[in-house]
């Protein structure tokens, strides 16, 4: 009677975790119960302090579960997610970043879990909460889900250095005026720079690239010492960096703001706002609260407000992000216009941001 019951136990947990279905309010309180008796869930983010602070208040504050969070450069994060996983090592539960290092370093290394499986409150799994329903990074729709889409401002300038009517279009960096006053993320390394660098790639051209480098670009990989670069006058223009990188510079009023879109447009992304899941994570129950309340309404505002980037959620509120120079898709286009000029699904990536790396490490030397 005793093995009966614990297999049964046993059954019903692996049910809830597995489970391609929406639970109840039971299953539910048995899924949170597992969870806390587990302690903890480990959650790789972008390295915003404003968003690690509020999802590990929140998230405990709801749940009275602990999240252990690492913030790096997706990059670094990702190498570091796939080394101990090939190493044997479950540490990390999901990540949450860009989708060229999530295709190129987790995808790519077979290390990820499908993800509706564990979608399990009907506000998640209903495709109707979401604008566009449901979309994904990756080809097979099922590893990457790109909870967020929007258009980003990301060309920033100092106000004390640069009137904004002095650069309307992408020509207007070519100006010796700027010669070693433009910053610019590193695009050799995946992340907003090397998707600016694709865009720029796309509707300039190589020789234009060629151009821009040589005005002897101020190229770095710290975000935050790129962004304080800009808020001190290091350089006039920085290209790359998201309004979570400015956010404490910007709250000492320092001056520093968007650019208004250029005469060339921008693409859209899903910016930081991508979701993985690692191959049997270290623990399971509060992996899965997570992930239902990271893409409930709540997690989604909390991650929206953090970062300065546009949830799909339909019920979210977006319009405040066009202080911080985003234009959140849902208000602003068609699920089909985003579609043609988003750059970071892995289709794009292979066909646009690629070939425009290349470009980068032979321009970049």
């Amino acid at each position: 009677m005793i093995i009966a019951r614990n297999f049964l136990s046993v059954a019903l947990f692996w049910l809830l975790i597995c489970a391609p279905v929406a639970v109840g309010s039971a299953e539910w309180e048995h899924l949170i119960d597992a969870a806390k008796k587990e302690g903890k869930v480990t959650v790789s983010l972008p390295a915003s302090a404003e968003l690690k602070k509020q999802v590990e208040d929140q998230f405990k504050k709801r749940y009275g579960i602990e999240v252990e969070v690492f913030t790096a450069r997706g990059s670094a994060g990702v190498r570091r997610m796939a080394d101990e996983f090939k190493a044997g090592v479950r540490h990390f539960d999901l990540h949450i970043g860009g989708s060229s290092s999530i295709i190129s370093g987790m995808l790519d290394e077979g290390i990820l879990d499908p993800i509706e499986p564990w979608m399990a409150l009907p506000e998640v799994r209903d495709p109707k909460h979401w604008w566009g329903g449901h979309l994904w990074v990756d080809n097979g729709k099922r590893f990457v889900y790109m909870f967020q889409a929007y258009l980003s401002e990301i060309i920033w300038y100092n106000s004390d250095l640069v009137k904004p009517d002095e650069i309307r279009s992408l020509d207007d960096f070519l100006n010796p005026k700027w010669k070693g006053k433009i910053g610019f993320l590193d695009p050799r390394t995946p992340g907003a720079g090397d998707s600016t660098w694709a865009f720029m790639w796309q509707v300039k051209g190589e020789e234009y690239l060629k151009k821009l480098v040589a005005q002897d670009l101020y190229l770095g990989r710290d975000q935050r010492l790129l962004a304080e670069s800009l808020a001190k006058g290091r350089v006039a223009v920085m290209i790359g960096l998201s309004y979570y990188s400015f956010l404490p510079f910007l709250k000492a009023g320092l001056p520093i703001k968007t650019l208004p879109t250029l005469r060339e447009g921008n693409y859209g992304t899903g910016g930081s706002g991508n979701l993985a899941i690692i191959k049997a994570p270290a623990h399971p129950s509060s992996t899965k609260v997570f992930v239902n309340w990271l893409l409930g309404r709540e997690g989604q505002e909390v991650v929206s407000r953090a970062l300065g980037q546009a949830t799909r959620r339909l019920d979210v509120d977006t319009r405040f992000l066009r202080e911080s120079g985003t234009m959140p898709a849902k208000d602003h286009m068609s699920v089909n216009d985003f579609l043609q000029i988003e750059n970071q699904s892995e289709e794009k990536l292979e066909k646009v941001r690629e070939p425009a790396a290349k470009v980068a490490h032979a321009l970049l030397k």
